[in-house]
């Protein structure tokens, strides 16, 4: 039986605009489970992100829990928050957020240092990362603005995973790359998922959604349905096709 890393109970979320509340995200029961490779699915403005955001204690819910192994993390403050995120998460998102003054390996270092003192343990193990994901000491040395935009979003890897979280959020982590690069990214993406990391990505991809071995698609605010995929293998016609038909039942 798999081990249930995070699950949230009744969660909801609601915004004012203009007087009118919105209801983004309803009474969501939810578990996931380690070392899974979870993809949020649904069309745009069904709360794909949000649900991301307060999984992740980046929002709070407006009703509900979100429990992350023994702690109910949805009752923090701000700060306690900030720090269970630093020590437990990491994040990948569309934007590519490197500080520009900072060489790659210094982006990396700075969120290590934040839950790591030990700066030479560090150092070895961003150089370790850094080579499985294909980048060289000598880009290593190089600022954000000179990176292409695989590069630049694949030391954003490294720098969410520089402190072994136990959960990884991507948010559509290869929407603004073109199809080689997002390619690249996926199967980095693919490769730490199989070596352990557990990964929720939010998506609208469906080159990016076969990743997954667990689809959540999301409509209105509530889950909708889930398709179980099992483990990904490249070239998988089977897997392509069984995705296709569920998003057709969905309405995708």
């Amino acid at each position: 039986m798999k081990e249930v890393l995070l699950k949230t109970k009744g969660l909801s979320k609601s915004f004012s605009n203009d007087g009118t509340l919105q209801h983004v995200l309803k009474n969501i029961d939810l578990e996931l489970y380690r070392g899974d490779f979870t993809v949020i699915m649904g069309a745009s403005g069904a709360g794909k992100s949000t649900l991301l955001y307060a999984l992740s204690g980046m929002d709070t819910p407006s009703l509900g829990t979100v429990t992350f192994g023994d702690k109910v993390i949805s009752g923090l403050s701000p700060d306690e928050l900030a720090v269970f995120r630093r020590e437990h998460c990491g994040f990948v998102f569309q934007q590519i957020y490197l500080i520009d003054g900072m060489s790659v390996m210094d982006n990396i270092l700075s969120a290590g240092l934040l839950v790591n003192k030990d700066k030479k343990a560090l150092v070895h193990y961003a150089k370790e990362l850094l080579k499985a994901v294909d980048i060289s000491e000598e880009t290593q040395k190089k600022f954000p603005a000179q990176l292409s935009g695989g590069e630049a979003q694949r030391a954003g890897i490294v720098r969410a995973l520089i402190n072994s979280p136990e959960l990884l959020f991507a948010d559509e982590p290869t929407g603004a790359l073109n199809s080689k690069t997002g390619l690249d990214v996926l199967d980095t993406l693919t490769r730490f998922n199989g070596q352990g990391q557990s990964v929720v990505m939010v998506t609208h991809d469906m080159r990016s959604a076969r990743r997954g071995n667990r689809i959540l698609y999301l409509k209105d605010g509530a889950v909708l349905g889930e398709c179980n995929l099992g483990i990904y293998k490249h070239g998988d016609a089977e897997r392509h096709n069984k995705l296709s038909g569920f998003l057709a039942e969905m309405g995708w």
